[in-house]
């Protein structure tokens, strides 16, 4: 089964699209799905996130934020592959 991973980010944001861009060769290398939520389009997902995006998740387990920590995320991709 595939890792699901969720980055909430918005539109105008650019650490959202570079965290977005940095993401996707880890997620090829890991065979992880990306799915991209706009927190400006859910009310619950601005009010816990709206300062903090990027927001990178896996389920409910946050693995970091504003920044894509390669380091971490990579290990953390091995762990539960």
């Amino acid at each position: 089964m595939a890792i699901e991973l969720t980055l909430i980010s918005r539109g105008y944001c650019h650490l959202c699209h570079d965290m977005e861009a940095a993401l996707l060769p880890l997620a090829a290398e890991f065979g992880a799905r990306v799915t991209v939520l706009d927190v400006d389009a859910d009310p619950a997902l601005e009010a816990k996130y709206d300062e903090l995006v990027p927001v990178l998740l896996h389920g409910e387990t946050e693995l970091c934020h504003y920044h894509l920590d390669v380091a971490k995320t990579r290990e953390y991709l091995s762990e539960i592959r």
